[in-house]
């Protein structure tokens, strides 16, 4: 073979884990390479609410939060019921045991890590949860200190407020509660002293990334952009580099260590999730990354690599108008690219519930949004009437809480014009409006608010965990999360599955080897984050779980190639 380059370790994406791997790699004294096939940096994590969920961590342990691998390890056992070969018992054992290690590697590179504290884990209840959660944030991040490389980092399209994620649900209730007010006017502060320095304060993904790319730039970590992957190249039965796109012209490269895949999925391929997402589906509902075609994955499976869970998403609930798209104003970057909403934190608050098109609930509509979004592909496949399914909502949801980008009494006259909103005066109207049935509605709407008056939700127990009421209105008694639907005009609104990036992919070990569908390794292949099927399955326990493993099984790669084990 000629080679045109040579690496030890050759990272495949700029995601979550890549820039952690190529860290871990020069560590160990190995020259790493990332290669990213679009012109920006950072990947989906980029995109994303910009969260690690790693148990048992130094920062969380600071402050004052008890953990162990134990106790993580029986809440993982409790929540993450699937058995699949991306859950083994060695794969859990590999993320508990070397998260904490990462997070100690990164901080020592300059990470700086801020504790969420309150973001309980999604299912509290379960044996090992914790109440104050095992979330990690990056602290605000400066863009303006990348310099030149600022205009190359991936990041989310809409808009960009400097506030760590943990606020968002105190600055949804900043027309309710002090604390929300609080909230708000240290962003104002943050948004004046930018204006008046300089400085641009970048939370959520680009927070992570943007601090991992100013990491990897000091330590002048190579990084190519505009290089797709055209192959994995092979000698023998082992990966030893891979072929990619740059400057219109084939370069191959040597990793004489290994090649990590780091990819994404394939949220973004029609064809992909026609043949493997459950229906109806489509590629135009996600907010993952534009790059989350899923090529890199087929590659793979070229070369015998099994796969797993390639019928899950990181489930959003999104809302859509009639004609499937996004609504006007709020639903477009300024580019024009198509922003769908992310219903989580609106869709907590009180005064609002979500129903089938026969007027049934089917979930807990404050709970783990990748559950909402299994829970109407159940619905769908049990009564062919959940998608879309319909949000309900009485005036005082319009009047105290955000909805999408609509902030508190704001109806937008375009998104009732569209019909994106639909508005009536009475519950019968709202149903002969959408098609929802009318008696089933109705029968839904009473015993809802009967609910709202016990504050015990006895069908789905929305307010039930810390996890919901973290999220609810504390000045709604005696349930945070449930607030009756009486009080016109009624509102309505179109829900579908979106997400954030699909959860399947190939299967890895627990030290993030590729595997064949008979358990063998595919020598030299190395996977972590969204185009492996995930350690924690068909299921999200914490905020981050899917970031917080990226980066772990990428710090584990690192290692394994390297020939050294995790310190």
């Amino acid at each position: 073979m000629t080679w045109d380059d040579a690496y030890d370790l050759v990272i495949v994406g700029s995601g979550g884990g890549s820039m952690c791997a190529a860290l871990a790699a020069k560590a160990l004294g190995k020259r790493a390479l990332i290669v990213e096939k679009q012109p920006l940096v950072g990947g989906s994590t980029g995109y994303s609410g910009g969260v690690w969920w790693v148990p048992n961590n130094p920062v969380m342990k600071r402050a004052g939060v008890t953990d162990s691998a134990e106790r993580a390890r029986q809440y993982l056992d409790a929540a993450v019921t699937y058995q699949g070969p991306g859950t083994t018992p060695a794969r859990r054992d590999a993320f508990i045991r070397n998260g904490p290690k990462m997070v100690d590697f990164l901080e020592r590179q300059g990470m700086k890590f801020v504790y969420a504290d309150g973001w309980s884990d999604y299912y509290d209840e379960l044996p090992g949860g914790e109440p104050r959660g095992r979330s990690l944030l990056a602290e605000l991040f400066d863009t303006r200190e990348l310099g030149e490389w600022e205009s190359r980092l991936s990041r989310y399209k809409g808009f960009s407020l400097p506030v760590p994620t943990h606020e968002f649900p105190d600055l949804m209730l900043a027309k309710r509660t002090w604390r929300g007010k609080k909230k708000a006017l240290a962003m104002v502060g943050r948004i004046i002293k930018g204006k008046l320095t300089g400085k641009r304060l970048a939370g959520a993904g680009a927070a992570i990334q943007g601090r991992m790319l100013q990491i990897a730039l000091r330590e002048q970590l190579p990084i190519w952009t505009d290089s797709g992957l055209v192959e994995f190249i092979t000698e023998g039965a082992r990966v030893t580099g891979i072929a990619v796109r740059r400057g219109g012209k084939l370069v191959r490269v040597q990793a004489r260590d290994g090649v990590l895949m780091n990819v994404g999925g394939f949220s973004r391929s029609a064809a992909m999730r026609a043949r493997f997402q459950p229906q109806p589906s489509s590629a135009e509902w996600t907010n993952a990354n534009l790059g989350d075609t899923g090529e890199a994955i087929e590659m793979a499976m070229s070369l015998g690599a099994a796969v797993d869970c390639m019928d899950e998403a990181w489930w959003v609930v999104t809302s859509l108008g009639p004609d499937g798209k996004p609504p006007t104003p709020g639903g477009y970057a300024a580019d024009g690219t198509p922003l769908p909403f992310m219903h989580h934190l609106d869709l907590s608050l009180p005064y609002s519930m979500m129903v089938d098109q026969l007027g049934q609930r089917f979930c807990d509509e404050a709970g783990a949004y990748m559950e909402i979004g299994q829970r109407m592909y159940r619905r769908e496949q049990e009564t062919g009437k959940a998608v879309p399914s319909w949000v309900i909502m009485d005036s005082r949801q319009r009047a105290y809480y955000p909805w999408g980008t609509a902030q508190p009494g704001q109806v937008p006259k375009e998104w009732l014009a569209s019909g994106y909103m639909i508005q009536a005066e009475s519950v019968d109207e709202l149903a002969a409006k959408t098609g929802i049935d009318k008696p089933g509605l109705a029968r839904t709407i009473e015993r809802f608010n009967r609910f709202c008056k016990t504050g015990i939700d006895s069908d789905f127990g929305r307010g039930s965990r810390a996890f919901d009421r973290c999220h609810g209105d504390p000045t709604v008694k005696p349930n945070p999360n449930l607030g009756a639907i009486e009080k016109p005009p009624f509102y309505a609104v179109r829900m579908y599955p979106g997400d954030v990036g699909t959860a399947g992919g190939v299967v890895t070990d627990e030290h993030a080897r590729v595997l064949r569908e008979d358990g063998s390794v595919i020598d030299g292949l190395y996977a972590t984050g969204n185009c492996t099927a995930s350690v924690v399955g068909r299921c999200y326990p914490g905020a981050g779980a899917s970031i917080g493993a990226s980066f772990t099984f990428g710090y584990i790669a690192a290692h394994h190639a390297a020939g050294a084990p995790a310190p």
